[in-house]
């Protein structure tokens, strides 16, 4: 059994205020062509397919375009879940018309989960879509009061994965797709968190069972507590502190034991997101010879003097130049507003004391403490009196 797991398209997707539908199309179109070549059996794309709930009109219409080549141009079944960012209902649109296309869309929590069916030369794949619900909901449908945490919720929904699979004989391997924070992954700053504290955090341990996890919601792709337990990662990098990964979608084959083979294929996109620092000067000069130069960037100018229209001029070479930092100036402010705070902290005579000695360069003589004092005195006399 061949699958293609995918997870976190984020259509719609707003980066420092540029609109990113056209860079995710351009990988998409890599993504329809993979999924061509390598005839997986199923593509999972594990939620969080829109970045909010009620996406813009061009999010859509590239949504559908790219289901449509899926459905129309492979033989895989295209199994979809909602993640925390999706809207269950939009997303679960047309979901009983689409099944007859092999597109299974489950966004909606299912207290007694249903597999897809899927067939090999060795037996039958078990497939669970186990899309994102809040715990609260969960309880409420299941009407199960123990459902208090993510955590209870997949205790729940595993328990009952593990008896179906079980059932249906000793051939059978087990494949779920599930969007949650599991305990281990590593996050970056450009995920939503599904709950405060620790309430979301999912142990790989309830994953017992399956041959396979196809996992959404962090963004880095990555095994958690064990090889078949993974995130595929998101479709394009969305914040800066991705800038050092290296994104990827995992083509999956599963034996007839239930051993799984997993290969990371990296998608080029149209533009990448990278840090770069220097001076300005030493940043302009490097642009000459900077064949990616449409690249989304972060410059980090490692001046000390002040510079003028910085992004301006950064813009003129690298017009994709999305945020600008200066360490140095702003280590230089905190310095400065360090020293205002703990002035402000001063009686007036240290205060006036500090402000000779960094004017002179000596400290205030004895007795030129002691007429400052008597002047200082005279001041509050007059202001009480007043």
């Amino acid at each position: 059994m061949r699958i293609l797991h995918t997870a976190d398209w984020h259509l719609g997707k707003i980066f420092h205020n540029v609109h990113l539908t056209d860079d995710q199309a351009h990988v998409l179109e890599q993504f329809v062509t993979l999924a061509k070549d390598a005839r997986p059996d199923a593509v999972i794309i594990a939620g969080d397919v829109f970045d909010r709930a009620v996406p813009p009109p061009e999010a859509v219409a590239l949504w559908d375009e790219v289901v449509t080549r899926l459905a129309h141009e492979t033989e895989a079944h295209v199994v979809v879940i909602a993640g925390n960012h999706d809207s269950p209902h939009r997303l679960g649109l047309n979901a009983q018309l689409l099944e007859q296309s092999r597109v299974h869309l489950r966004t909606r929590f299912e207290p007694a989960p249903r597999p897809l069916v899927l067939r090999d030369a060795h037996g039958p794949v078990l497939l669970f879509p186990l899309p994102y619900v809040d715990p609260a909901r969960a309880r409420s449908e299941a009407g199960n009061p123990a459902l208090q945490e993510h955590a209870d919720v997949f205790e729940h929904l595993m328990a009952q994965v593990r008896a179906q699979t079980a059932q249906a004989g000793n051939g059978a391997r087990c494949v779920v797709a599930a969007h949650a924070t599991v305990l281990g992954g590593e996050s970056c700053d450009s995920e939503r968190r599904l709950a405060i504290g620790g309430a979301e955090e999912v142990p790989p341990a309830v994953f017992e069972g399956a041959h396979y996890v196809a996992l959404g919601h962090l963004h880095r792709p990555q095994r958690v507590g064990a090889d078949h337990v993974r995130y595929a990662g998101s479709l394009l990098k969305y914040s800066f502190s991705e800038a050092g990964d290296e994104k990827s979608v995992s083509l999956v084959e599963l034996d007839a034991t239930g051993a799984c083979r997993i290969e990371e294929i990296r998608l080029s996109p149209k533009r990448d997101v990278r840090r770069i620092s220097g001076t300005l000067d030493e940043v302009l000069a490097a642009a000459e010879k900077d064949a990616a130069r449409e690249d989304y960037l972060q410059v980090e100018l490692t001046d000390t003097l002040p510079v003028f229209n910085a992004m301006e001029k950064l813009r003129a070479v690298y017009p994709n130049v999305l945020a600008v930092s200066r360490p140095e100036l702003e280590r230089t402010v905190d310095e400065a507003a360090t020293r205002v705070r703990a002035a402000a902290r001063l009686s007036p005579l240290a205060l006036f004391e500090a402000f000779h000695r960094e004017m002179t360069g000596e400290a205030l003589t004895e007795e030129g403490c002691a007429l400052l004092a008597e002047i200082l005195a005279g001041i509050e006399r007059e202001r009480r009196e007043a």
